[in-house]
């Protein structure tokens, strides 16, 4: 159903969280240089929405308390009549899509028109002449529940999308998502509290990883160093997890249960096993992801204190000085896709070295 915003609106100044977030999309508007669609991504839909709700205030608000060099609002007042009707759910040319209440999907019907339908579709609302001037809105609240009829017409609007027109994709799994529509959204990422914790041996794994990559100079020699670092460490991984599982199984201590009894525990223990590695994976790719981004902050000499890793800030500089922001949005975007893929039944060897060897450094 397509529904109306959170009820708390706030300014864009005011919003509580990360961060370098308020800051990308403020450096965007102030340059004229906003992306027609973001792929915001985090721990908590109710963070994202708020995030979502600012950002349609600012684009739409008609009496800003400073603008950029481009003229666009760099926030909103939350006093005039546009903020207050964004604010309320009641602004013409904003819409929220969320996932209907029963099969719990973003259907076909809520993105174009369909006979029969009682919904207003975001198409409608895109390409239809403004009634208050300023930026046509769409906010897809948990966009990964878009099934494949409305993924695929949704991403005909997001190719062709008309002038001063805003998507903003808001998941907690973007990599649910098709490939298709996540390479055409610029992403903005947030984490609970915009802090990113690792434990001391990922954090030392990570330094490794990120120093060969700052010394990689595109050589296919390092690639497959970086590969190789990946590879060992993920190896290392499964073995621990393997080790631990193992031992806490009931396997060992009974050993003359009954055949069908000690056939089951085994199963259960290779899927604890396959299970626990994944989300370390995962974990582990997202930890390269967060460090790819701080080269893409830099890359648009972003302030330093926005890092998610300060102390490996020398190394991302160094990648940053040699690849434009673009390359650095789009090694984001190889990450997601590697761990789309590890999802499915893709070899994970053959994965993670096209991963590697696509990105730019």
């Amino acid at each position: 159903m397509n529904r109306p915003c959170p009820p708390r609106a706030m300014p864009l100044n005011d919003y509580q969280g990360p961060a370098h977030l308020a800051e990308t999309l403020r450096r965007s508007l102030d340059r004229g240089r906003l992306a027609h669609a973001y792929l915001c991504t985090g721990d908590r839909l109710e963070n994202l929405e708020q995030l979502a709700l600012a950002v349609a205030q600012v684009v739409n608000c008609q009496t800003p308390p400073r603008r950029g060099a481009a003229g666009l609002a760099l926030d909103a007042c939350g006093r005039c009549p546009a903020c207050r009707k964004v604010a309320s759910g009641n602004h013409g040319d904003v819409l929220w899509v969320r996932p209907e209440s029963k099969s719990r999907q973003i259907s076909i019907d809520q993105i174009v028109p369909r006979r029969g339908s009682t919904e207003r579709p975001l198409s409608d609302m895109v390409f239809q002449k403004s009634g208050e001037g300023g930026f046509k809105v769409g906010i897809l609240v948990a966009a990964d529940r878009l099934n494949a009829a409305a993924a695929n017409a949704f991403l005909k609007t997001l190719e062709e999308p008309p002038a001063r027109c805003l998507f903003l994709l808001l998941t907690t799994e973007p990599e649910r998502l098709p490939e298709t529509i996540r390479s055409r959204c610029l992403r903005l990422q947030a984490t609970e509290g915009g802090a990113v914790q690792l434990d001391p041996d990922t954090a030392a794994w990570l330094g490794r990883f990120a120093a060969v990559a700052a010394a990689d100079n595109k050589s296919l020699l390092g690639r497959y160093r970086l590969l190789g670092a990946l590879a060992d460490r993920l190896e290392a991984l499964r073995e621990a997890i393997e080790k631990d599982l193992t031992a806490r199984s009931p396997i060992g201590k009974y050993e003359d249960a009954e055949p069908d009894l000690l056939k089951r525990w085994e199963e259960e223990l290779k899927a604890a096993i396959e299970a626990e590695y994944r989300g370390q994976r995962a974990r582990l790719l997202l930890a390269v992801e967060w460090w790819l981004r701080d080269v893409w902050l830099l890359t648009l000499q972003a302030d330093p204190a926005l890092l998610a890793f300060p102390e490996l800030a020398e190394s991302a500089r160094a990648v940053a000085g040699r690849i434009s922001g673009e390359d650095a949005m789009q090694n984001l975007a190889v990450i997601e896709r590697t761990q789309a893929l590890l999802h499915t039944n893709a070899q994970e060897t053959l994965v993670l070295e096209v991963g590697m060897l696509k990105l730019a450094l």
